[in-house]
């Protein structure tokens, strides 16, 4: 199967409707992302805080392309707020998690970004990024067992993932069992603090997926457009039967690894470049270019997207964290506390 340029393939258009739904998703997560960075340095968040600045096209596009009706599965980065905003995780559920809620997916028993609804597609995150392709495999796989169809499963990581042996082990058997799935690939430039030129020594990630035998793109991350009409056509090909299907977003990530993180290692070159971008920006500037909407409605729209930030904030610090002198510190896998039973 062909690893394929974006400039060269044959993709479908994206409507008005699509790109607006898809920016005001990208908007609430670089939103709540920075109320997140904001809330970890007054030291109201306890544990780490990830930010999705510059990764939020790739990741949106992905999310909001799949779908939860068709049994559809998405696993995503630490950074990837964009990706599981547009796929329908709430912004409440995301601050609870951060704000060591009780009412959040984790009831404040796991570290705040190791979340996920798994009965809903959702599965926590695993911080060893490649290792979450195989649970993708798993859950297909068993949706498979039981007689379901026309189901995809998205599962992301970042380029230094690539590099793993969980990474190979993955898309090889979902290549060899032509499994539903796609797979994102950030190509962020840096694994922490690591360049690509010290991770792999092909030309390009694209490369590999010949190597698989699964069909590949390789796009401008920064380009919304760009983004989803591609995860539309690699979505529509798992989904009909063509096996999984590898998609290398190319961008770079505009924070540091964390926020314990103050980046000095990134180049002026690479800030600089095409890729540097701030996806939002673009996305943003287009929107206007194009008559989509008018410069006052989109500051509404900001504006509301504020609001909602606020609330969700609000609401998870009024909740109660857990008590270890009153809580039942059972697994949440054990009947009495397992997913839907409360």
């Amino acid at each position: 199967m062909p690893a394929v340029d974006s400039k060269t393939q044959s993709i479908s258009s994206v409507s008005d409707e699509d790109y607006l739904a898809a920016y005001r998703s990208m908007a609430l997560a670089r939103t709540f992302d920075d109320k997140m960075a904001a809330l970890y340095r007054s030291g109201k968040v306890v544990g780490g805080v990830y930010l999705g600045r510059g990764q939020e096209a790739f990741s949106t596009s992905l999310g909001m392309l799949l779908d939860r009706d068709k049994g559809d599965v998405f696993a995503g980065l630490i950074r990837d707020q964009g990706g599981r905003t547009a796929f329908g995780e709430s912004i409440v559920d995301a601050a609870r998690t951060y704000l060591g809620s009780v009412e959040g997916p984790m009831r404040g028993r796991d570290g705040n970004i190791h979340r996920g609804r798994p009965r809903e597609g959702t599965p926590a995150m695993i911080s060893h990024l490649g290792a979450s392709i195989s649970l993708v495999n798993g859950m297909l796989m068993g949706k498979r067992f039981r007689g379901e169809s026309g189901f995809v499963g998205g599962a992301a990581s970042g380029e230094g993932a690539t590099s793993t042996g969980a990474f190979h082990e993955a898309l090889n058997q979902a290549a060899v069992e032509k499994l539903p799935l796609v797979l994102a690939v950030a190509d962020n430039q840096f694994a922490y603090s690591t360049p690509t030129d010290r991770q792999y020594a092909c030309n390009s990630l694209i490369d590999r997926a010949i190597g698989y035998g699964v069909d590949g793109y390789s796009i401008d991350g920064t380009d919304l457009g760009e983004c989803l009409s591609t995860f539309q056509t690699a979505i529509e090909k798992a989904r009909a039967g063509g096996g999984p299907q590898l998609v290398i977003g190319k961008l770079l990530r505009l924070a540091g690894h964390g926020e314990h993180d103050d980046a000095s290692y990134v180049p002026d070159s690479a800030r600089e470049g095409r890729y540097g971008r701030d996806c939002v920006e673009v996305a943003r500037e287009h929107i206007l270019s194009a008559g989509m909407m008018s410069a006052a409605d989109l500051d509404s729209t900001e504006s509301e997207i504020q609001n909602i930030v606020e609330e969700a904030v609000v609401k998870a610090q009024s909740e109660d964290s857990p008590d270890p002198a009153k809580d039942d510190w059972r697994a949440l896998s054990t009947p009495s506390l397992a997913e839907g039973e409360f």
